[in-house]
């Protein structure tokens, strides 16, 4: 398990833009879970939308790719590198994220060579899936 401090020392995001809170499982080069708990003092909430406040999908596919970043750079042979997107595929939002809710980010590795490879990842509310999707990404040194 891991705290936001230890997330912190793996991936170079920051308020406000890291998306995920902690680490429950991790199998470095393999797999992880995390959290993130969606409040109403997220700053997005002010413009998304007004009176019916929903997590932009594009920040619900960030939170579930840091997941999936700190599997892969959580050894210390890839310490300091930062995971860049590459390309999406077989994304789908099935449920709105609001307010409360809790979400649990499973990303696992599918496909590695070299530097680059694609992670699959699942993000579920209450046991329900609420987005999936399969990234590519590419490793590069900071």
């Amino acid at each position: 398990m891991l705290n936001i401090e230890e997330i912190q020392k793996i991936i170079p995001h920051r308020f406000p833009m890291l998306l995920v809170d902690r680490i429950i499982e991790i199998e470095p080069l393999k797999r992880a879970v995390g959290i993130k708990s969606v409040t109403m003092n997220e700053h997005f909430f002010q413009g998304h939308f007004p009176g019916k406040p929903i997590m932009p999908g594009v920040l619900l596919l960030e939170a579930m790719a840091q997941v999936g970043g700190v599997a892969m750079l959580e050894p210390e042979v890839n310490r300091g590198k930062i995971a860049f997107f590459a390309g999406m595929d077989r994304v789908k939002f099935r449920k709105p994220v609001v307010p409360g809710d809790q979400l649990r980010m499973v990303a696992e590795l599918i496909k590695s060579r070299g530097n680059t490879g694609k992670i699959w990842a699942e993000a579920f509310v209450d046991g329900e899936l609420v987005a999936e999707a399969e990234f590519m990404f590419v490793l590069i040194t900071n």
